[in-house]
């Protein structure tokens, strides 16, 4: 007589216990939540672990009654936290509420509306989490790039997506440009504004500051590089101190050739598109469609370049401004005043 074997009455195999190299080809492997993630996942996860304690939710009152809120991020372990200039709202004080909860106290320290950033300090003496401000000037598109803040009020939103351009320029609230911003097709949303956009190293590479109305994946952030120039400024001054010399500027190319034969590195300058009358430049003798290629010895590649360096050192003293005009080299002496608020 046949025996007739019950083969669901069998103990099976847990496919742990297996050796990988008993499992046969195609067998699926040992599973767990870490094995799951990709390494997109495991980059993203380790970010937001990283930084998203550094975010906080800034929120402004008048009178004691809500006046907006948005978000920042702490960048010192000394309470310094960079936000947006329109979030302040030109208040003095407001709140920064972490993610553990704790409601802090912290004072605007200055205000640049120039840039749409804002530094402010938290009062209560603490060590607070921090995340460091990174190179922008390295970024490239493609690269990672994730958001964290406070969208609509969600606290600890975080979105990823990449830079999507590099050296945009934004109108500001008050119409001056800015120069240098970063674009990103991470989702933002009212309330973001302030927040850090963030590399997978988790440095902070972007202040998110805006988002086209009616388009999706087309949002914007102050380069780090910029608020790191706003933050020192304001440590050291009290308010961002710029040189001005009276132009308009765009980024032109060189002709080859000519930058060849006159034995110029860069590729790029700054095109003066506009002269102000009466201006440092326009006494120093600058035209419109001269090419800026260097100021005070240092090489300009683009109108943001140009914006940068007409910084405070420039104030009150005449410095040497190259210029490329019909295929030469021309050296001009400008005297750079400060700018009026």
């Amino acid at each position: 007589m046949d025996t007739i074997f019950d083969f669901d009455a069998l103990p099976r195999p847990v496919l742990d216990d297996i050796p990988a190299d008993a499992r046969g080809p195609g067998a699926p492997a040992a599973t767990s939540d870490d094995a799951l993630l990709d390494s997109y996942s495991r980059t993203l996860v380790d970010v937001v672990d990283r930084v998203g304690h550094a975010v906080v939710r800034i929120d402004v009152k008048r009178g004691g009654a809500p006046a907006g809120a948005g978000s920042g991020v702490i960048v010192s372990p000394d309470g310094f936290v960079l936000t947006n200039s329109h979030v302040v709202q030109g208040a003095r004080v407001v709140e920064a509420t972490l993610l553990d909860g704790r409601t802090l106290t912290a004072r605007v320290l200055g205000d640049d509306p120039d840039t749409d950033l804002a530094l402010l300090r938290v009062d209560e003496a603490a060590t607070l989490p921090f995340a460091p401000l990174g190179d922008s000037s390295v970024l490239k598109r493609g690269q990672i790039a994730v958001a964290i803040g406070n969208p609509l009020g969600f606290d600890a939103t975080v979105t990823a997506g990449v830079v999507s351009a590099l050296g945009r320029s934004l109108r500001s609230r008050n119409g001056r440009m800015i120069e240098d911003v970063i674009q990103t097709d991470a989702a933002l949303n009212p309330g973001n504004s302030g927040g850090p956009l963030v590399n997978a190293r988790g440095e902070v590479i972007g202040i998110n500051t805006a988002i086209i109305q009616g388009a999706q994946g087309i949002c914007f952030a102050v380069a780090a590089n910029t608020a790191s120039f706003v933050l020192g400024e304001i440590v050291r001054h009290g308010r961002v101190r710029r040189a001005y010399v009276g132009v308009g500027a765009a980024v032109a190319t060189l002709p080859r050739r000519i930058a060849l034969r006159l034995g110029l590195a860069q590729a790029t300058g700054a095109l003066v598109t506009a002269v102000e009358r009466g201006s440092p430049a326009d006494e120093a003798g600058v035209l419109t469609g001269d090419i800026v290629i260097a100021l005070d010895g240092r090489e300009v590649t683009s109108a943001g370049d140009l914006v940068r360096k007409l910084d405070a050192s420039l104030i009150g003293r005449t410095a040497p401004l190259d210029v490329l005009r019909r295929s030469e080299v021309r050296r001009f002496w400008i005297g750079p005043k400060e700018r009026a608020s």
